[in-house]
């Protein structure tokens, strides 16, 4: 099953990926990864993800916390926090492959509410299993309707949500649940990352953002320091950081315009901050980037 998924992915990626390697599918929130070498660190936020890696390994970081893993191995982000990730091993003759699929809370929602699951403790954010049996076979028949491209309005619904059920009975069942729950915690908190992802570059006072929440001032930044590891403020100043790099890496912006393009009033304040998250200054930060770009051209 894992060869025939990792042939499938091989195929899509080869035939589509971006000057990235990345290959977004017509399913929503499904795409395809390739890397024929080690990349850079790669900073985010992620959403909460499934990652089945079919060839290759990976790093992933949060915190103190590193996980290491390879073929066979799928990566479980069940909500939205701070990583940082690499890519490990890959090659020209043995490229990385991956196959990432967004998690779907209203899926989540409607399979918790029909099987009756319960709540649990378990606030684990990022976790490491082997890939299961049948979240494998049906990945591979997700990969499978794209080569009918008629059949994906019909039926990518029907298989998203069992690539979700399987997920929910599986090892990482206890970490995704709570997701399903739309009064539970982690969803209030997530009604507030939504508006700080889509106004980051905006003053969003937390009184706003807990009211959104539907909590007081302070519960709302305790519990979101739970769910995602960090204040609001520390949440929105990683984001303001990260499309900032984003912009002076792929559009070519300096970092005075890149900063005041993410909110900054400030640029040295945006430089400090900007130097304490990647570890260098932005001009010596695209300066390496363009130097290993140049190296490997």
């Amino acid at each position: 099953m894992t060869d025939a998924l990792l042939t499938a992915v091989r195929r899509y990626a080869e035939a589509h990926s971006d000057p990235t390697g990345l290959a977004e599918t017509p399913i929503p929130g499904l795409t395809t990864v390739r890397a024929t070498a080690q990349s850079r660190l790669v900073y985010a936020i992620s959403r909460p993800l499934v990652c089945l890696v079919l060839q290759g390994s990976k790093r992933v970081t949060m915190g103190s916390q590193a996980f290491d893993f390879g073929a066979g191995d799928s990566l479980m982000i069940s909500a939205d926090v701070p990583t940082v990730s690499q890519i490990t091993r890959a090659s020209v003759a043995a490229p990385y492959f991956s196959l990432v699929l967004e998690l779907d809370t209203g899926v989540i929602a409607d399979l918790v509410m029909q099987m009756k699951a319960a709540l649990t403790s378990d606030h684990v954010p990022v976790r490491v299993d082997p890939t299961e049996a049948d979240v494998a076979d049906v990945a591979l028949r997700l990969m499978r309707l794209l080569d009918r491209p008629a059949s994906v309005p019909v039926l990518q619904a029907s298989l998203v949500r069992e690539m979700h059920y399987w997920l929910l009975v599986g090892r990482h069942g206890a970490a995704i649940r709570n997701l399903g729950w739309p009064d539970g915690r982690a969803q209030r908190v997530a009604r507030a990352v939504a508006v700080i992802r889509a106004e980051f570059a905006q003053p969003l006072p937390v009184e706003r953002l807990a009211a959104v929440a539907g909590m007081s001032p302070s519960s709302f930044h305790q519990h979101f320091r739970k769910v995602t590891s960090l204040s609001p403020l520390q949440f929105q100043k990683q984001l303001r950081l990260i499309e900032a790099r984003r912009l002076m890496q792929s559009e070519g912006m300096s970092a005075s315009s890149a900063a005041f393009a993410v909110g900054y009033e400030s640029v040295p304040q945006f430089t400090r901050d900007y130097g304490r998250m990647f570890g260098s200054p932005p001009v010596r930060d695209m300066k390496v980037a363009r130097e290993k770009v140049q190296a490997s051209a």
